[in-house]
């Protein structure tokens, strides 16, 4: 068994500040979870692209992980920063990259952001992630204590293929990192984190960004811990908050044990147009 928190938090557009904010945040969440969990742009949003081209930090050093490696070592726990936006000094792009922080500092894994938030979800914005990231390309898989965490991050949740794949090839928990908006989120969030639950049998962790940022957008809040029977665990509300519970290896045998839909594969044919 593993103890995981989620904590949330709203992010400024200055890294070293929002730092400030969540270090007691993360301290109170070490206090009783191994491993801690942040939200998709973890330490910044920024105010525009244009300031974000300016303020990207790169990915070979970054000062967002070098502090958060060090909160990590201090406290002794795995720490996953939901995402970094940073800047790949091979090509110069940027990258919406989850890292998961093991005690010693080092990152044991890392996974970038597959599937690119390009949307128009009625909320006055126009939102195209694409405009300045490069996608990822593969699903990530790490351990963590013997427990095996899946990553993955925001608007991936949309796409039940990943977490299909993720839970087949032995994921347990899986990480779903958020900067869900106010206006999609109080639609859509609660029951597509349920349903990769209830699909995979797996846990499901989401921390999640709460308040209005510097770019105009509000984001949702309502970080979730769910079970793999689809049950809410825990769910922060909005504001500033941590939540934690307990992921029983057990409870992913039974659920899985009662609906094995991870076994079940089925060739389909090609669908008939009529």
């Amino acid at each position: 068994m593993v103890t995981v928190a989620a904590v949330q938090y709203c992010a400024s557009d200055d890294a070293a500040a929002t730092l400030d904010h969540i270090y007691p945040l993360i301290a109170d969440a070490a206090s009783t979870a191994r491993l801690v969990t942040l939200p998709e742009a973890a330490t910044y949003l920024a105010a525009s692209r244009a300031h974000l081209q300016e303020i990207a930090e790169p990915a070979d050093n970054s000062f967002s992980q070098n502090r958060l490696a060090a909160i990590a070592r201090e406290f002794d726990i795995w720490l996953l920063a939901g995402s970094l936006l940073l800047r790949c000094p091979r090509h110069g792009q940027l990258v919406n990259r989850s890292l998961l922080i093991a005690p010693d500092g080092s990152v044991a894994a890392h996974y970038d952001k597959i599937h690119m938030f390009d949307a128009d979800v009625g909320d006055g914005q126009s939102y195209r992630e694409s405009h300045s990231f490069t996608a990822g390309t593969a699903p990530v898989i790490a351990p963590v204590d013997r427990m095996k965490v899946g990553l993955s991050i925001c608007y991936d949740v949309r796409f039940p293929h990943l977490y299909r794949q993720l839970a087949t090839d032995g994921a347990q928990l899986i990480m779903v990192p958020a900067a869900f908006t106010a206006t999609s989120g109080a639609a859509h969030w609660h029951v597509l984190l349920r349903a990769r639950a209830i699909e995979t049998g797996c846990f499901i962790v989401a921390p999640a960004q709460s308040g209005v940022h510097a770019d105009g957008r509000h984001t949702y809040g309502h970080s979730l811990i769910i079970g793999p029977w689809g049950d809410i665990v825990a769910d922060a509300g909005t504001g500033d908050a941590v939540i934690s519970a307990t992921i029983d290896p057990d409870a992913i045998i039974r659920a899985r044990r009662s609906i094995p839909s991870l076994a079940t594969n089925p060739p389909i044919g090609p669908t008939q147009q009529r």
